[in-house]
């Protein structure tokens, strides 16, 4: 059995935060060609958020924090490739379906190459724009084992942090986004 992204919604952050916030439970890629057409570094407000750090839901074409990687079966992974390439036809100009299909099959297979830990693991994105070329960032966060002697001390996640990685933290005014839907 093959792994695929799915989005995951740990609060209602998401729908405060993107133009359109993904349902949890969709199959999901890093979606950074949604932004190929668009001057980046004018971006501001929610598709400033989105750019920075969501993933494509492949059924609401929302955005998501988090993703986790769970198995999927062949099925499900041409259910996700489908979708993906409808989108690409009709929202970004593919000029046929067989292009459409075959760019789908890129993002799918690149979001696949990200989910080589186990299934459950969290991955978080960030995107930035350096020097004219976007970059993208993968953390992953790992269940803990569990020490039996101090399980009510240990957090259930872990954050990995990746040296020389370091980037200035994001703080969003979120009453402000709430408010004003920018």
């Amino acid at each position: 059995m093959m792994r695929l992204l799915r989005t995951i919604r740990l609060d209602r952050s998401d729908a405060l935060v993107f133009p359109r916030a993904a349902e949890p439970g969709e199959w999901a890629v890093p979606g950074g060609f949604c932004f190929w057409d668009d001057d980046v570094t004018a971006l501001d407000g929610r598709r400033r958020q989105a750019f920075r750090a969501g993933f494509l839901g492949l059924s609401s074409f929302g955005w998501s924090t988090l993703v986790e990687i769970v198995a999927a079966s062949a099925t499900q992974r041409e259910a996700a490739v489908a979708a993906l390439a409808a989108h690409i036809r009709s929202d970004h100009g593919a000029p046929d379906d067989a292009a459409a299909r075959a760019a789908a099959e890129e993002e799918i297979a690149f979001a696949e190459t990200l989910c080589d830990h186990p299934p459950g693991t969290l991955v978080a994105l960030t995107r930035s724009a350096e020097g004219g070329d976007v970059r993208e960032r993968f953390r992953t966060l790992h269940e803990r084992p569990q020490d039996h002697r101090a399980f009510e001390t240990l957090p259930v996640f872990a954050a990995i942090s990746v040296e020389g990685e370091e980037e200035a933290p994001i703080h969003p005014d979120l009453a402000r986004m709430a408010r004003h839907g920018s």
